[in-house]
């Protein structure tokens, strides 16, 4: 008998071993060099993550990188300096032709802004004709850009475009050298207070405007369990981050992070729609979130971003909807 208890014993203490080992593992401590833009919509969530403690639940430390745009981010994922990012719907382009892959939807929303100079006489898109444009290439300011003038009937000939860094978009409303700015924020509401007079028309044309956390491919096949880790960590902030109750709060660390005025980052507040789990939750089950990725895919080939060629019959190619599934099922449990 004591031999029989001796040994429970002994198997008792190796399967708790076993058990704190495999915790261990679980939760072996990894840090992600994240990659985003100075404007709410790239940080409220990953900003929730950090100060909520999010991240540090899931062992996982967060090194911020700022860059002017999707494709940029891209290349330093190339480059090596850098393993995940946000980007907003311009830079889909690259995923649809391989570049990079989506693993998580960060907000969506329908209609767009234009921000106009005070003497510009423009009231909606249609009076675009002739003026001179300011817009970041390669970017959703690009996309903007395309789908002002085809919901207006116009082409890039029936304007002046001006390709302007981010950056480089806002002196040249002030000084009166564009028209009109098409870009983002924090550009957008910088171009509102210092361009005086300035103002902003809003269009729609039917298309889904996405934003999106991406990686290279190769990292994705090598690295599918610190996906979903920071995932989940991503979700829990998003949908503390979503509540309108919290909104002051994540823009206050969005300003400090970007060293801009918290007021600036509440504006942007109504930029978007951002998700919450029990946004996702629903949309990944009746198949609107994958809806809005081909919604994305078939702007881009309505606006001759992709070729017919270029274009995926399924999405999931470039979209990783199983780390989407996967995280929600573990955190809306």
């Amino acid at each position: 008998m004591k031999k029989f208890l001796a040994l429970l014993l002994a198997l008792a203490m190796v399967l708790s071993l076993g058990a704190i080992a495999f915790a261990e593992e679980e939760q072996e401590p990894i840090t992600l060099r994240v990659g985003y833009m100075a404007n709410y919509a790239s940080l409220w969530a990953v900003m929730t993550g950090i100060n909520g403690g999010y991240f540090e639940d899931e062992g996982i430390t967060i090194e911020l990188t700022e860059f002017g745009d999707g494709p940029s981010e891209i290349a330093a994922m190339e480059g090596g300096s850098i393993d995940l990012a946000y980007i907003g719907k311009g830079a889909h382009r690259l995923c649809i032709t391989g570049s990079a892959v989506i693993f998580a939807p960060s907000s969506v929303h329908t209609t767009d802004k234009l921000v106009c100079a005070a003497d510009s006489g423009i009231e909606t898109v249609n009076d675009l004709a002739g003026k001179k444009i300011g817009y970041s290439a390669g970017s959703s300011s690009e996309t903007t850009l395309d789908n002002a003038l085809n919901v207006a009937g116009l082409t890039r000939d029936d304007v002046t475009l001006n390709a302007l860094d981010p950056g480089y978009i806002v002196p040249a409303m002030i000084s009166g050298d564009i028209d009109v700015a098409v870009t983002w924020n924090p550009y957008t509401s910088m171009c509102l207070e210092q361009s005086e007079g300035s103002y902003e028309i809003e269009f729609a044309d039917g298309s889904t405007n996405m934003s999106s956390w991406i990686c290279l491919p190769g990292y994705a096949e090598e690295n599918h369990d610190t996906l979903v880790r920071f995932t989940r960590a991503l979700f829990k902030a998003m949908d503390y981050g979503s509540d309108p109750d919290n909104a002051d709060e994540v823009a206050q660390w969005c300003a400090e992070q970007t060293a801009t005025d918290k007021d600036i980052n509440l504006l942007q507040w109504g930029d978007a729609h951002w998700f919450n789990i029990e946004d996702m939750v629903t949309a990944m089950a009746d198949g609107t979130m994958k809806g809005y990725y081909e919604g994305v895919q078939n702007d881009m080939l309505a606006g001759g971003n992709i070729t017919e060629e270029e274009a995926h019959e399924d999405v999931g190619d470039w979209v990783l909807f199983d780390v989407m599934q996967e995280a929600l099922d573990q955190v809306a449990e």
